[in-house]
């Protein structure tokens, strides 16, 4: 079936022998069973449908973190000063918070410092590295960044400063001559797990540490931040991710946390937090600092417990995130996307030399989601290029800047599977396209216009029986998107635009049963279009959830697409 955008969506094709097994072993109905099997959950993920599994410490034997817990030991017995290097993005930020606590409890000497996007850069290097020996540390602790920067490692060992690499972004060989290096992706026994994030990492070694030197602090009562990660960094909500975002969801008790309650305040919130709040109320404003000048905002309100200094901080982000959001319309509202679209390359590169480059991420998950190919947006830095790319689930874009830097036709650079930053040399600029889009077809990648939803409906299943159900999946996001139904023939009665942007409608059966719904982000598009004229009987694919407002909770169809 194509859609009025021009999607083929097709339904799910499941083994019904595999449904029925399902169903006998586990009590499930038939469609938990449906969608259970389509997203081929192992027998762990199984298990967690009707239980709770308690989360684990996986890597108390794994080799990488036994030599860094014995490197920390000795760095906290001899009281020798660290510095945090993290990431200006959620996952670097959380991360060092949690590093910041830890070290704070202990009384440790450290020190932290998050890199300005625009003077320090991604990253480990050099030349950041020759600012921050003046500070004295005996060992640097970089997290969510170091993979790639040998260069600066090999600066630290020459000034008898150790190190340590906590990261999950690809990493070339040579590996950084570091003390000691955490990331799955070295291939050193537990690369199963290169789908968790740089705060997750930490989070687990730090468990590991605490149990080690027997420390006071409750490591666990900060497992929101590693979910909050997660969930920002775009890692996929299955296996143990699944584990931690059930454990961190039905612990977390909002009033403990200042900083999360305060936002939740600040934006009249009063549900109990879930992904989508960790997502997109809560990562943008803590993202806002890092991309307009304020790197370390996020770290310094996650790090705090004075309800003060958290307000102030809460409200800064706030009115950064806001301005952020201006900026972006205004940037977006500049772009042809009629001539991207006519051009019809498999990896759309879009190159705008005067953009803030605090915000080139944004727009370029802007245009993948747009459409549905992976995105590069490049723009000016002083006398070079900066980059940043974000990926569709079919192409690696973390491996494709590794090799590039190999190559050397980029300047520096990381990344993981479907996020990446680089910076490039701006006679290189034509190159570094032709080198990705052939790297791109060199993979014989099929372009995904391709669609599928997971089963027809009747208007009738929209109630809160079939949604309890439904839920048992969740949490919903990357690796484990929210299921996607069909529902026929029904007919649009009431549409209203919200913010400019949005659209809220009331879809009526032919039976004359209604459902509340609303399509995000569709004012000026075809699907917009369609709900705010079309008079006749259309087919609905979308999404049902639960939508919170006025302390009421309701049943919300979330419209994807149309088919006439």
């Amino acid at each position: 079936m194509i859609s009025v955008i021009g999607r083929n969506w097709e339904q799910k094709k499941n083994n019904k022998n595999l449904i029925e097994k399902l169903k006998q072993d586990y009590d499930f109905s038939e469609i938990l069973s449906k969608l259970l099997i389509s997203r081929k959950f192992d027998a762990t993920e199984l298990s967690s449908i009707d239980n709770n599994l308690q989360l684990n410490n996986v890597f108390l034997k794994n080799k990488d973190f036994q030599k860094s817990i014995e490197l920390l030991i000795d760095t906290i017995t001899n009281n020798e000063n660290i510095c945090i290097l993290g990431d200006y993005d959620v996952d670097g930020s959380a991360a060092t918070s949690l590093l910041v606590r830890f070290f704070e409890s202990i009384k440790q000497p450290f020190t932290y410092y998050i890199p300005d996007r625009e003077k320090d850069g991604y990253g480990a290097s050099k030349k950041l590295f020759q600012k921050l020996i003046l500070r004295k540390p005996k060992l640097i602790i970089m997290v969510d960044c170091g993979s790639t920067s040998n260069e600066a490692v090999d600066f630290l060992n020459k000034n008898n400063i150790k190190s340590l690499i906590i990261d999950h972004h690809e990493i070339n060989k040579p590996f950084p001559k570091a003390n000691t290096i955490i990331n799955p992706k070295k291939n050193n026994g537990y690369i199963e797990y290169d789908y968790l994030c740089a705060t997750t990492l930490v989070y687990f070694l730090l468990d590991f540490l605490s149990k080690k030197i027997k420390s006071k602090i409750n490591i666990s009562n900060f497992l929101i931040y590693v979910l909050l990660a997660t969930v920002c960094d775009v890692m996929p909500l299955r296996k143990l991710n699944r584990l931690i975002a059930l454990t961190s969801l039905k612990n977390f008790d909002i009033n403990k946390n200042i900083a999360l309650k305060e936002l939740f305040d600040l934006n009249d919130k009063n549900n109990k937090i879930n992904i989508n709040d960790l997502g997109y109320l809560i990562g943008p404003i803590l993202n806002a600092g890092g991309r307009l000048g304020k790197s370390n905002y996020a770290t310094e309100l996650l790090s705090s417990n004075d309800l003060n200094f958290v307000n102030i901080k809460c409200s800064e982000l706030m009115k950064l995130n806001d301005k952020r959001k201006k900026i972006e319309t205004l940037i977006i509202n500049e772009i042809d996307f009629k001539k991207i679209e006519n051009e019809n390359k498999k990896v759309i590169i879009y190159f705008n030399p005067n953009m803030n480059e605090g915000l080139i991420g944004i727009i370029a998950a802007r245009l993948k989601d747009h459409f549905n190919k992976p995105a590069i947006v490049i723009t000016s830095s002083n006398h070079l290029l900066k980059g940043s790319a974000r990926s569709v689930y079919n192409y690696n874009i973390g491996h494709a800047i590794k090799n590039l830097i190999e190559k050397k036709i980029i300047v520096s650079g990381g990344g993981h599977n479907m996020a990446a930053g680089f910076t490039l040399e701006k006679d290189k600029l034509k190159r570094f396209e032709d080198s990705i889009l052939k790297d791109f077809l060199k993979k014989d990648l099929i372009e995904n216009n391709n669609f599928t939803y997971d089963a027809e409906i009747s208007s009738l299943a929209f109630n809160r029986d079939f949604y309890n159900e439904i839920k048992k999946l969740e949490p919903f996001g990357v690796g484990n998107p929210a299921p996607t139904f069909l529902f026929k023939d029904l007919k649009i009665i009431k549409s209203t635009i919200l913010k400019n942007k949005h659209i809220s409608l009331i879809l009526k059966s032919k039976t004359g049963f209604s459902i509340k719904s609303i399509s995000f982000n569709s004012v000026n598009n075809k699907v917009g279009e369609y709900l705010m004229n079309y008079k006749k009987t259309l087919n609905v694919l979308g999404q049902i959830n639960e939508n919170f407002w006025n302390n009421k909770i309701t049943l919300q169809l979330t419209i994807r697409d149309l088919i006439l």
